[in-house]
């Protein structure tokens, strides 16, 4: 393997990247730590100081897990490259046979599986002790066994498919075959976002109709008013694996489904229910779904347009410890480094988040009462033990929704 100054301008990024994100953590922990005596004024009525306290003991410890796990993934992120591991393993999976496409499936699906594996302990922490520490984890050990079978299987059934057209378009379509990549990768999306609620959650989840007739006629109420159509409302199991509340929409076209997580419909009013389901509406009603499925599949484009680029460029592959160019490993090398390169525009898409988030809530406020939205998104950030004091830099990289002070005084202004 030679490297080059490809190579050094890798390591500036992924220096600079981790750095970064280490920086931003120190940051949010100070600003908890800075607010932990007292809870801020606007939500001292209805957030208890022991509450405020384990959110802020919550967020920490997760940062603590966070720090382990961004110079943990880098370590190994250098290991695949510049250590030489993909090169390694593609030497192994191209001595099976001349034939490059089923090596360069084989060596995708296994890098995978090992990148899985490589995961687990951390994703056993943080269900079996973090959450379990803060009560949030509901989870059997058998569950999270019986999640990580089925979503293997569902790795080889959609998966193994997937890889092998995009590396045979790669292989057979000449010097565009970045456009009929895009093409796919697109159609299968679209594919996903209409399958998924009925052939897909339901693997993991039970749901069932709402049965609060009260409830289920404000939401229908709200829906004639609103000129939204969905396949129905459900309430999901979330309590099989969490005590964490959620609500969201999920599918397109008429296969567009309302999904409440029972343990949010524990905690809330029937008109808190109501308000919560309006932002969602909001976010039909600006289009913000469909923009953000545009700019999706618009950068996705750009992406491997970039990539047809590189993939000719031998510098590429020399720089990132890989000694034979191939189509394989130039798409997991993508795959890897864009991460580093990419994460510091994360700023720019989460502003443009919370934007949508300001005139869903807006929506909401219009349709149902303020106050509502309000109270829900307190109870919202209590229960889930969530930050009301988050660092501000922190936040424009991480966050993709208002911190709490913000997006409720928004709503105040919007009511007034």
């Amino acid at each position: 393997m030679e490297f080059n100054i490809f190579t050094l301008v890798f390591l500036v990024a992924t220096l600079a990247y981790v750095i970064t994100l280490l920086w931003l953590n120190l940051r949010q922990d100070k600003a908890v730590a800075g607010s932990f005596a007292s809870v801020p004024a606007e939500f001292s009525e209805k957030i208890t100081l022991e509450q405020h306290q384990k959110a802020a003991e919550y967020t920490q410890a997760k940062l603590l897990v966070n720090h382990f796990e961004v110079i943990f993934s880098t370590l190994v992120l250098l290991a695949w490259t510049l250590g030489g591991g993909l090169n390694w393993l593609d030497h192994v999976w191209m001595g099976i046979t001349d034939n490059t496409l089923y090596p360069g499936v084989g060596f995708i699906m296994s890098l995978m599986i090992i990148a899985s594996v490589i995961d687990l302990p951390f994703s056993i922490y943080r269900s079996f002790v973090l959450e379990q520490k803060f009560g949030f984890n509901k989870m059997t050990a058998s569950t999270f066994v019986n999640d990580l079978f089925k979503e293997f299987i569902l790795m080889l059934i959609i998966g193994l498919p997937l890889i092998y057209a995009i590396l045979y378009l790669m292989g057979a379509m000449g010097e565009y075959w970045w456009a009929y990549v895009w093409l796919v990768l697109t159609s299968f999306s679209l594919l996903m976002f209409w399958a998924y609620p009925s052939y897909i959650a339901p693997i993991f989840n039970k749901f069932k109709p709402l049965d609060n007739l009260e409830l289920k006629d404000k939401i229908d109420n709200l829906l004639s008013r609103t000129g939204f159509k969905s396949d129905g409302v459900f309430v999901m199991d979330g309590s099989k694996r969490s005590s964490h509340g959620n609500a969201y929409f999920t599918g397109i076209g008429k296969n567009k489904r309302i999904v409440f997580f029972d343990t949010l419909l524990d905690g809330m009013d029937d008109q808190e229910v109501e308000a919560i389901l309006a932002h969602e509406l909001g976010h039909f009603h600006h289009k913000h779904i469909r923009k953000h499925m545009i700019t999706s599949f618009g950068m996705s484009l750009l992406g491997l347009a970039l990539l047809g680029y590189l993939i000719n460029q031998p510098w590429f592959f020399h720089g990132l410890g890989i000694d034979t160019p191939s189509n394989h490993t130039a798409l997991i090398l993508f795959m890897l480094i864009m991460p580093v390169f990419s994460f510091f525009i994360a700023p720019i898409s989460n502003a443009l988040s919370r934007k949508h988030e300001f005139e869903a809530d807006s929506f909401a406020a219009k349709h149902t009462n303020a106050d509502d939205l309000v109270s829900s998104l307190v109870k919202l950030y209590r229960d889930n033990a969530s930050t009301l004091t988050p660092d501000r830099l922190y936040s424009a990289f991480h966050d993709s929704h208002p911190s709490a002070s913000i997006r409720i005084a928004h709503l105040k202004a919007n009511e007034g």
